[in-house]
């Protein structure tokens, strides 16, 4: 199983997908690392994301499904897609492999966003990055994500909070 943690940077993925690793019990799969084993490879292609190379996709369905089939249990990805068509394909080929996929989108009001982008000590660098994005997010979440994944309003919950509710909603 895969449990997917979508959403705007700064709503609490990083820091769920750490709990519900000890609350499932489950592994983290942070699949930008996929991303980052391109970029050597494939930089020279130009992209914005490197979720627009299709190997980053094609890498990412395979890993988890070579891990679950190596390991069982659980896995949590905290990454966020905000292409449907992206997300389309991952969803389309963890089905193919026989993974289920409870989707969740965490997200955050702009202030408490601003917030959390603006004293984040994990990737400071990413400031900038964050800000950009969070038209594009707003855009997918008004389009996409509410009729494809779970949301969860993480604005005024502690990430123990969130991390009960995803256990709830996946073991019942």
């Amino acid at each position: 199983m895969i449990v997917w943690l979508n959403g705007n940077f700064g709503a609490g993925k990083t820091t769920t997908a750490r709990l519900l690793k000890d609350a499932l019990p489950a592994r983290v799969f942070d699949s930008e690392h996929i991303g980052y084993l391109l970029r050597p490879i494939i930089g020279d292609i130009p992209c914005y994301d490197f979720k627009e190379w299709a190997p980053w996709r094609g890498l990412t369905i395979e890993t988890a499904r070579q891990v679950l089939d190596f390991a069982g249990g659980t896995l949590v990805i905290p990454q966020s897609v905000l292409q449907y068509e992206y997300w389309t394909e991952l969803t389309d080929g963890f089905a193919k492999a026989d993974i289920p996929v409870h989707a969740f989108t965490l997200h955050t009001d702009r202030d408490t966003f601003r917030h959390r982008v603006e004293h984040d000590t994990d990737e400071p660098t990413a400031k900038q990055w964050r800000l950009d994005h969070r038209e594009r997010y707003e855009t997918a979440l008004d389009t996409w994500m509410r009729e494809h994944t779970h949301v969860i309003d993480t604005s005024d919950l502690t990430p123990e909070q969130v991390t009960a509710h995803i256990k709830t909603a996946v073991t019942g």
